[in-house]
Order: C-alpha cells, then structure tokens, then sequence
C-alpha cells in the first residue's frame, strides 16, 4: 500500500517539478488527484512517467462553479500542490487562504523557480535560470568553456520536486500532531542552493575553489575522478578519490606507481590526466568493465538511457520497471514494510473525474449541472 496509503492529494496540473511531486507522493501510496484542462492531453503528456499512478479529474478551474468544485474537493484532500506564478491561483479564488478555510488541516504545496516573494518572483525562468543564481551552473563546465547545463537535474528536479515532496510529508507529520494546515513554499532557487551545501564547505576550507570552473576534484579537475573514452568510442567513469582506492586503480590498470604518485599534487592534474586517457583508450568499455567493474577503483561504465535499464546490477534490483510498455524509473526509495509501487500508468483525461467527484459528496444532479456548464471538460 505504500507509506502515504489514505493520504488524499489534489494535483492541479503544471509542468516541470510539480508533476515529478505527485509522481513520488503517488508511488508511496497517496492518492493523487491531477486536475486537468483538456488542452493538456497531448501524446507528450500520456506517455509522461510523472502521470502514473495518479488519477484524473477534468475540471475547468476557470469558472466560478469550477472553482467552487475544487474547494469542495478540498474538504476531502490532505494536501493540494500547484505550480504557477505567485498569485494565479488567488486570482482563480483557490489559493491558500480559500482552501485553508474549507479545510484548516490542509497542506497547500506551492512550486515557483523564484519563490512567492522577491524582485524577481513573478518573473518567467527555467532550469538553467534558476541554477544561475545559485552559483551552481557556474561550477559546471571545463576550464576555459562556458558552463555546461546538467539537464533540469538540479534546478527542477532534485531542488523542486523532491523538495516539495519532503516538505509536504514533513508537514502532514507536523498536521497529524498540531491539527492545523500549513503552506509549503518551494522556490527552485532555494532549493538548487541547498544542494550546493557541501560546495560552501569545500570552498570555506580551500577544497574547492569556486572561481576555477573544471580546476577542482569533484568537477572534472582531477585525473582520478573523471570520465576516458575507451577503444570503441564509449565511456568510462572513475571516482578513485580515497588513497586506498587510487592505489587499487594503479594496480589493476597496471599504472606506473611512481608516475601517478603525488595524488593531490593539483599542478600534475593535467599531466596525469592525459596519460590516463592514453591508458583508458588501450581497452574497450566491455573490457574495462571485465577488468575493473566490483572493485574498489570506484569504477562505472557510462550507459545511455536505453543501456541503463539492461545492467546487470540494475536488473537484479529491479531499478526500472515498463509500464504500459514505457520503461521508466521504479519508485524509490524502498520501504521494507511499506512498499511503494507503481499502482497504474497513466489515466485517460477525466476518466475519473465522476467517480472522484461522487467521493467527495457530489450528487449526480450537481455533477450534470457542472457538465452542463462546461466546466467538466
């Protein structure tokens, strides 16, 4: 059933880390309720993982009797999330204060790349926007390049939605004790900061120096925590960063101990880097994997996304699963008592809108007169 079983979510449809939130909320066995518009149901969005196991409701939020449906929906939810500008969804009557006064235990999770305030809270952005305030986009790159964009990872996923979803668990667990609802503010910003914490450190303490993009250990710098191409035009990962694993690479990979002395000696980085790309370029990927893979090097192929899903370790752990034919990531993390799962792929548009509709008390004669509207599209 999942940790979250018996926990009732009212999605309203957005883009980006809003969906990926529901998703996590859904997989651990909450029910998620995605309010929809009909311009949404496009064949990107259906084969969209972020869909599955959520239900679907069409419901035009734009109309005074859509809006009003929505607040009786609230009386039944635990938590609503949305994702657009500050102020939309005051403007449509359901934001916070409209729900929080159906329903005072609710938990309103709000998703924004800027924040609810600020000068530049209401101003359009992405991924790539976010991360550039936050000093993290400029990390990324090599030396002497411009920085690198490490797809929406960081900004949208691992600083938006994860976090929303922590913080939403976090105060349902603060409701169940208090009694009282809450508003959980999600800026992409903030969060894409928060994941840079160990970066503060680092360069507080002169491990990492924040002006030298591709100059440090963790960011391309290092010889022994870098990707090679291999004899066959693929790709190979090494993390050798403890002395015990460096040494463990010099031996398998038959290294010279005295020429890769010196480890954190950051004037022979380069050196050595390029002696060892020569070494990586003297096997294949397959063969490198035979000769180092399951040892202490801290050793990796590179796999694609199509690759990924056949590793054997992947395999063995049932790291993605195929649903509706889609392969796709499997929930996680895992539970032992509690275990998340994948309970349906994605819904027809408003294929549930009636049934969730009736659980929430509406009668048929309410639920023709908002189809009559137009608001059930």
């Amino acid at each position: 059933m999942g940790p979250l079983a018996g926990v009732r979510v009212l999605e309203v449809a957005a883009i980006g880390p809003s969906p990926m939130t529901g998703m996590l909320l859904a997989d651990m066995g909450a029910d998620v309720i995605r309010i929809e518009r009909a311009s949404e149901d496009t064949p990107m969005t259906r084969s969209d993982p972020s869909y599955r196991g959520k239900r679907s409701v069409a419901l035009d939020l734009k109309s005074p009797e859509g809006s009003g449906a929505f607040l009786r929906l609230v009386e039944t939810a635990d938590v609503v999330t949305e994702g657009f500008r500050p102020g939309v969804m005051e403007r449509l009557g359901i934001g916070p204060e409209d729900c929080l006064a159906r329903n005072p235990r609710l938990v309103y999770g709000r998703m924004t790349g800027w924040g609810q305030d600020g000068p530049l809270a209401q101003s359009a952005g992405h991924d790539i926007n976010f991360i550039s305030l936050t000093g993290v986009l400029h990390a990324v790159g090599k030396a002497g390049e411009p920085p690198v964009p490490p797809l929406n990872l960081i900004g949208d996923m691992g600083g938006g939605g994860m976090l929303l979803a922590l913080g939403i668990v976090a105060a349902l667990y603060e409701s169940n004790a208090s009694g009282k609802g809450q508003v959980v503010d999600a800026a992409m910003t903030d969060g894409s900061a928060l994941l840079m914490w160990m970066f503060h450190g680092f360069a507080a303490t002169g491990l990492h120096d924040p002006a030298r993009r591709g100059a440090n250990i963790l960011d391309g710098g290092a010889h022994f925590y870098n990707c090679y191409e291999t004899a066959d035009g693929k790709y190979v990962s090494i993390g050798s960063i403890e002395p015990q694993f460096y040494e463990q690479l010099i031996e398998l990979a038959e290294l010279d101990p005295e020429a890769y002395s010196q480890q954190l000696n950051r004037e022979r980085w380069p050196q050595l880097k390029a002696a060892l790309a020569e070494v990586f370029r003297r096997k294949t990927r397959d063969e490198w994997c035979a000769l180092l893979e399951g040892s202490d090097v801290c050793f990796a192929p590179v796999l694609s996304l199509k690759e990924a899903p056949q590793h054997p370790h992947n395999a063995a752990r049932a790291t993605y699963v195929t649903v509706d034919g889609l392969v796709q990531p499997a929930p996680a993390p895992r539970f032992g008592r509690t275990p998340s799962a994948v309970r349906h792929g994605n819904r027809p548009l408003g294929s549930d809108t009636e049934a969730v509709l009736r659980e929430a008390g509406f009668s048929r004669a309410e639920i023709e007169a908002l189809r009559g509207a137009g608001c059930l599209t």
